[in-house]
């Protein structure tokens, strides 16, 4: 981040996000809301504000497992090292401002709206971690039964503690812990798809990290299947089983807490050893494996893009197998997992390609397009909106004097011309009496 931030040309708008995008390629307009953060550039980032501030709650970056000031910066690697302040807890008692050697507060700030013209666009909307139902294997009932994302910042060296391996309930160090795979994934009731082996991996990178802490607690995974498809990831899960990790092909029945130690009994059968029937397990801490979902707030992103998704929720690719990184949109291309869950290998590789795809494209002067696009017959239209409605790639809006076509968005696919009523849509180069001179030149052949 630190290197993206001292290249020259390239502009982050941090603490923003996308208002409008309209336009086609080589001339699409952008509005990007830059929010008010109630400081200003003069921030330093040095934290006094923070250590006066009297107004405490929840830290998101932390999960909710650490708390954080109203005013704030997000973490201590943060693009750009600047505080902010969460007006939703500030009570304006103006301690911040007092304490503050640079004056860099404001309270008077507003947010700015930046207009952007540029050539073309990358999505790279992320992901969000599937949220259990509350109860769900005791996500939200019990304080120590945690997400993967929960895990990863306890064991990270500025997260809530400090990197030390410790339950929510008591602060102890947990003795047995069960991992939970495929939680919210691969199933018909919740999300059908896999996440691309990112969960196993995971499962199986933060258990060794756990080893390394304290090679005496006991590990237990609890998968359907492990997949580990990726280079030396088959043998990275095999260097796991032999630091003494457990791997339990097993139906999870119950989870219940007891009340007086706060550990967790479960329920499970091992589907490879029937013989030994419903077993009951008790554990200090279970870490369920989440699976990689759609982003929140990604629907405005999608009916502003006017981007397709497909039935797991992803951005959907021009072709999924031919080209997974154009959109249906000529100039815009996809990156991430913004098109679906993907390991961090992976999105890099689609990223490289989404600026290489973009860079080919960009370099020229000129877009050349095959005129196999529809033209409507203004006479004829009766501006029933069908055309509109049908077309895949929203190359058709609707005026006054009927349907008008976008000859840079439209791919000439032929929707719009077999759900007109009026016959009032053609297409260049399959018009009927083209076909009928070809047929006619056919015949006299013969």
């Amino acid at each position: 981040m630190l290197e993206a931030a001292r290249t020259e040309g390239l502009n982050i708008y941090t603490y923003s996000e996308i208002e409008d995008l309209d336009g086609f390629i080589g001339n699409f307009n952008v509005k990007i809301r830059k929010k008010a953060r109630y400081t200003t550039n003069d921030c330093n980032g040095c934290g006094a504000c923070e250590e006066i501030c009297p107004t405490i709650g929840p830290n998101e970056f932390d999960k909710g497992m650490s708390a954080r000031t109203a005013i704030y910066t997000v973490f201590n690697q943060a693009v750009p090292l600047v505080a902010q302040i969460d007006m939703d807890r500030c009570i304006r008692c103006g301690l911040c401002e007092e304490v503050c050697e640079v004056d860099a507060i404001d309270f008077d700030q507003e947010d700015e709206i930046i207009d952007l013209k540029v050539g073309s666009v990358i999505v790279a909307t992320g992901w969000d971690e599937y949220e259990p139902p509350e109860g769900y294997l005791g996500y939200n009932k019990y304080p120590n039964v945690i997400t993967q994302l929960q895990l990863e910042r306890i064991l990270n060296p500025n997260g809530p503690t400090v990197s030390h391996l410790v339950r929510p309930s008591d602060g102890k160090v947990p003795k047995r812990i069960l991992f939970i795979q495929c939680v919210g994934s691969r199933d018909l009731n919740k999300n059908t798809y896999c996440s691309s082996g990112v969960c196993c991996m995971t499962t199986i990178k933060n258990s060794k990290l756990i080893k390394q802490h304290d090679p005496n607690i006991e590990i237990e995974v609890a998968y359907m299947d492990i997949r580990a498809a990726g280079k030396d990831y088959e043998e990275y899960f095999t260097a796991s089983r032999k630091q003494g990790i457990k791997y339990i092909r097993t139906n999870i029945s119950k989870v219940e807490e007891d009340p007086q130690t706060h550990n967790l009994k479960v329920i499970m059968q091992n589907t490879l050893r029937d013989s030994l029937g419903l077993q009951e397990k008790e554990y200090d801490l279970i870490v369920l494996s989440c699976a990689m979902v759609p982003p929140k707030g990604i629907d405005k992103i999608t009916n502003m893009l006017k981007l397709e998704t497909s039935q797991d929720g992803f951005y959907k690719e021009f072709h999924s197998r031919l080209n997974p990184i154009d959109t249906k949109i000529p100039g815009m291309v996809l990156a991430g997992a913004s098109q679906g869950p993907k390991s961090i290998a992976e999105s890099i590789a689609q990223g490289r390609a989404a600026a290489s795809s973009l860079a080919r494209l960009m370099s020229k002067d000129k877009y050349q397009i095959k005129l196999i696009r529809a033209k409507v017959d203004e006479e004829r239209c009766s501006n029933c909106g069908l055309c509109e409605l049908n077309c895949a790639y929203n190359a058709i809006t609707l005026n006054e004097d009927g349907a008008e076509v976008n000859e840079i968005l439209c791919r000439g696919c032929g929707s719009c011309l077999s759900n007109c009523p009026s016959e009032a849509i053609t297409l260049r180069y399959y018009r009927e009496p083209q076909y009928e001179t070809q047929i006619d030149a056919i015949l006299e052949e013969i």
